[in-house]
């Protein structure tokens, strides 16, 4: 049985730097744990809904067998950021008082390159699988969101999976999408074992585990103005997303491999 997962709280007490390469400026920051780690804000672009396409993606990712750096929830006081010189980070801070999301910090970690290193292809076609079901458009060769860390793969940034949430019209649609977009993923050639894949890891995805992980999922991150669901509605269409997207198991799988073999 694979336990219920839990969500540590820390207080972000230091800023340290941003990281410029994503457009929603996380930040490398100190807590009060003693830790290091990247911190997702939700005064950023996509606001909470990347927050919560982060904590989904990560966590699945992890009962799926994937390294992924540890989640917590990361406070910011109010008074936080008032010292800070750079106008455009004061402002985010400043919007992001609350929680937010943070990623362990995994020191000395260097970026995944396809050039560099090869996958082998039972993993490369469980993470085009994971990709696929969470309908994660980045991680291509231009950005491959994957770090070497102890010689071994870690996977970073789901933000941008789960992009139904951002006209939240019609989740339906969304849910049954072949996702074409799998074409464009970097470790697609190397993913000969989709079926394998396909068969592992959706049977690892029960009602419970889903349900498990959507609770997860702040109630204040749930609060979205001008939409007419309340959280707990907003709450059980990620849940019936999810469920309607693994039914749809055979279809992207499909997907995948068709791409590959146009690719290969």
């Amino acid at each position: 049985m694979i336990p219920t997962p839990e969500i540590r709280h820390v207080n972000v007490t230091r800023y340290i730097t941003p990281l410029r390469e994503g457009g929603s400026l996380p930040a490398v920051a100190d807590a009060d744990d003693g830790f290091k780690y990247v911190v997702k804000f939700k005064g950023a672009g996509h606001g909470v809904k990347m927050l919560i396409a982060e904590l989904i993606g990560c966590e699945i990712g992890r009962v799926l067998g994937f390294k992924v750096p540890e989640v917590v929830f990361a406070h910011l006081d109010e008074a936080f950021g008032r010292t800070e010189a750079d106008e455009e980070i004061q402002d985010l801070l400043k919007g992001s008082q609350g929680l937010n999301i943070g990623l362990h910090f995994l020191s000395g970690a260097i970026n995944f390159d396809p050039v560099v290193t090869t996958i082998d292809a039972q993993l490369a076609s469980e993470i085009v699988w994971f990709d696929a079901f969470m309908t994660n458009i980045d991680r291509t060769f231009r950005n491959t969101n994957m770090l070497m860390w102890h010689r071994e793969l870690w996977l970073i940034d789901h933000g941008a999976s789960l992009y139904f949430h951002h006209s939240f019209t019609n989740w339906e649609k969304g849910a049954q999408t072949p996702f074409a977009l799998v074409k464009d993923h970097v470790l697609l050639p190397q993913a000969s074992e989709l079926d394998t894949a396909n068969q592992k890891l959706k049977s690892l995805l029960t009602p419970q585990v889903l349900q498990d992980i959507v609770n997860l999922i702040p109630q204040e991150w749930l609060e979205w103005e001008g939409y007419e669901q309340t959280t707990e509605e907003i709450r059980a269409i990620y849940f019936q997303f999810l469920t309607a997207r693994l039914a749809q198991a055979e279809v992207f799988t499909k997907t995948a491999q068709d791409a590959r073999k146009a690719l290969i």
